[in-house]
């Protein structure tokens, strides 16, 4: 029988900087479950872009906006909802041509969810019922320890 997830809630500024609050509570929550260093490298990126975009995109940097974090750390993964007040966004994330951004032949940015879906094991954005709430649900399972790592 699986014990009861551990639920951990964050409510952030909607100003740059406060991604980084996000990044320490989940890696600190990643490394209490016993993930992987490389795990939580990629975790703390995703995070990153996940509660940048909510901060520029969905709440559009408004102050008076939060970010919400929600981290539901399982028995074998950590799933995060990064939750905003924007109408989220519509189909698939566009696969950016990384030669164009690199020549300058298109935008250096939009990368974030990309990014985030090359880090993730599951990544999925929802759009809120008329218009609010919009979240990004990300999933990171655990990685069973390796075969030549020392056990503890």
């Amino acid at each position: 029988m699986s014990a009861k997830p551990t639920i951990v809630e964050l409510r952030l500024p909607s100003r740059l900087g406060y991604e980084k609050v996000a990044m320490s509570a989940a890696a600190s929550v990643a490394k209490l479950r016993g993930f992987r260093d490389e795990r939580i490298e990629d975790l703390k990126t995703a995070i990153a872009e996940a509660c940048i975009n909510a901060i520029e995109h969905g709440n559009r940097l408004n102050e008076g906006l939060q970010v919400g974090v929600v981290l539901s750390a399982g028995d074998d993964a950590l799933e995060i909802k990064v939750i905003d007040d924007g109408t989220g966004m519509t189909g698939s994330p566009h696969k950016p041509d990384i030669d164009k951004k690199f020549h300058g032949e298109e935008d250096p940015r939009g990368m974030g969810m990309f990014l985030i879906q090359a880090l993730v094991d599951e990544a999925e954005w929802v759009a809120g019922r008329n218009g609010k709430s919009s979240y990004v649900r990300l999933v990171v399972r655990l990685d069973p320890p390796s075969l030549d790592s020392p056990s503890e």
